[in-house]
């Protein structure tokens, strides 16, 4: 029995309440790659779905950035006084 291998990509996603309800989710690394839901849990999944298929269809020397890149930045609130 043939096992097939599977990659594991991990990017960072940014995902911002709506005022109307609901999230709205973005991938800053992979440009375009948008999605929503209307409970956080279903933005998720949403956005899972959305990378999947952006990848499948992208040419691999044209994503913006790599994983290993990716991981290499977070976002952090950051406390100034003024």
């Amino acid at each position: 029995m043939k096992h097939k291998m599977v990659t594991i990509l991990e990017y960072n996603v940014v995902f911002t309440k709506e005022k109307e309800g609901g999230y709205s989710v973005a991938v800053p690394d992979l440009p375009g790659c948008l999605s929503q839901g209307d409970t956080f849990e279903e933005a998720e999944k949403n956005i899972k779905e959305a990378m999947e298929l952006y990848l499948e269809e992208a040419d691999p020397e044209l994503y913006h950035m790599t994983p290993e890149q990716s991981n290499q930045q977070f976002i952090s609130r950051v406390q100034i006084q003024i």
